[in-house]
């Protein structure tokens, strides 16, 4: 993707993604570790089914996810099709 297709899909995305690092990021934050594990286990199934998978760290309630494409070594059209997957689970 050019960064200007970058930059038009960030738009079209909800909620508070970034790039940071050549990466699409956000980071949430739940009521407690409970909530936070149930929507990690959500986006798990989901990222199975389309056999792509978020770099993530849990902090008890806290959620950072970043998405790229790790065999192509920047971000593609399906980490941006992940992040709409992960803001639809919300």
């Amino acid at each position: 993707m050019t960064t200007e297709q970058i930059n038009f899909s960030l738009n079209q995305l909800d909620n508070n993604w970034k790039i940071t690092e050549n990466k699409l990021h956000i980071i949430f934050e739940f009521k407690d570790f409970k909530s936070t594990f149930n929507f990690m286990n959500k986006v798990a199934l989901e990222s199975e089914k389309i056999n792509h998978h978020p770099l993530w760290t849990n902090d008890y309630n806290k959620l950072d996810i970043k998405l790229f494409t790790h065999d192509k070594g920047k971000i593609t059209e399906l980490d941006f099709k992940l992040a709409k997957i992960i803001n639809n689970l919300l």
